[in-house]
């Protein structure tokens, strides 16, 4: 493959295909360079003193780790004077970071997880960053929170970077999905893999059997027929994968296939799910369903959940095609049944 950096591929999808406006491209481009930054800060380590807590907790009352904090303000910093985007959102945030008047106004907005899988920084396992652009589809004057309330479908662009052995950034423009691997030498993102497909079966299943004792039953019923093995009702045998970083288990995911599962369970049953809606299942529904594959909440098309809140929480289970929907149709057989 002729080396290609992603200024490179963003300006051929501007000029030859029409797909990415300008403020687009840059707004990637700004992007990517912010996670170049927090890979460097991610690398450093213990030498750069970022491991460990942050004595912070979160919006949602999590403790926060000293990447966390450190990821999060290198996106808002980079991010805030680009004229490309009209406010931010962030999993670490309480409510949306506007652009401030002193800058340039675009017409983007932009959510994200800056640090995904925490609990994995200081075992030096992957880890990663998450983002969604939105485009600001109303005409009233400035941005509030309602601005942010589209459906996953309405993106304009998704992607992660996983920071591990390489550093890899993963995009959609919503014409497929590329991934891009950081050169260390030259500090250029070069493809590395266009045309993304997830197979359509799996032998691989990625879920926390802790909780198995809180699942609901279709679930339950799903796991237990991939236990069973070539002797129960799938005739074959599956394998269990589960990192604890959502970046990591997608990014298997997309490379070879699999399922991806964070389902609603009975310890908080009130909650949707532990995923949030807008930074983490929005944009990894957008890039596995341009890679082939399907994203649901056991139920419905996660792309297709109207937001009501920033923060909201939904179940997860997306991945290989055929076996997102067995998960999908036993949650329904269930549903007709009560």
């Amino acid at each position: 493959m002729k080396r290609i950096s992603l200024t490179q591929y963003l300006v051929e999808q501007q000029r030859d295909r029409g797909q990415i406006p300008p403020q687009l491209r840059l707004l990637i481009e700004t992007v990517a360079r912010a996670c170049k930054r927090i890979a460097i800060a991610v690398n450093k380590g213990a030498l750069g003193d970022v491991l460990g807590s942050a004595d912070t907790e979160n919006v949602q009352g999590e403790v926060q780790k000293k990447l966390d904090v450190i990821a999060n303000e290198v996106l808002i910093e980079a991010n805030v004077w680009g004229g490309h985007l009209a406010a931010m959102a962030s999993e670490e945030m309480d409510t949306i970071s506007l652009v401030p008047d002193r800058y340039p106004q675009g017409e983007y907005l932009l959510l994200f997880d800056p640090l995904d899988g925490s609990s994995n920084i200081d075992v030096n396992v992957s880890i990663g960053t998450i983002f969604s652009v939105l485009r600001k589809v109303t005409n009233h004057r400035g941005v509030d929170e309602s601005d942010f309330m589209q459906p996953g479908r309405q993106q304009a662009a998704a992607g992660y970077c996983v920071y591990g052995p390489q550093s890899t950034l993963v995009l959609t423009v919503g014409d497929g999905v590329v991934m891009f691997t950081l050169d260390r030498e030259t500090g250029s993102w070069v493809l590395t893999e266009d045309e993304v497909k997830i197979p359509a079966d799996t032998k691989e299943f990625a879920i926390n059997m802790s909780n198995m004792r809180h699942w609901d039953a279709p679930v339950k019923r799903y796991i237990d027929e991939c236990l069973a093995g070539k002797e129960g009702p799938r005739g074959k045998d599956f394998n269990m994968r589960w990192i604890a970083s959502m970046v990591a288990d997608v990014h298997r995911i997309l490379t070879r296939g699999g399922i991806f599962m964070y389902p609603w369970d009975k310890r908080e049953p009130n909650k949707a799910g532990k995923l949030r809606l807008m930074y983490e299942a929005n944009p990894m529904a957008f890039l596995v369903e341009q890679a082939g594959g399907a994203a649901t909440n056991g139920r419905q098309r996660i792309l297709d959940l109207p937001p009501e809140k920033l923060h909201e929480r939904v179940a997860v289970v997306l991945g290989s095609r055929n076996e997102v929907e067995r998960v999908t149709s036993y949650h329904h057989e269930l549903d007709n049944t009560k």
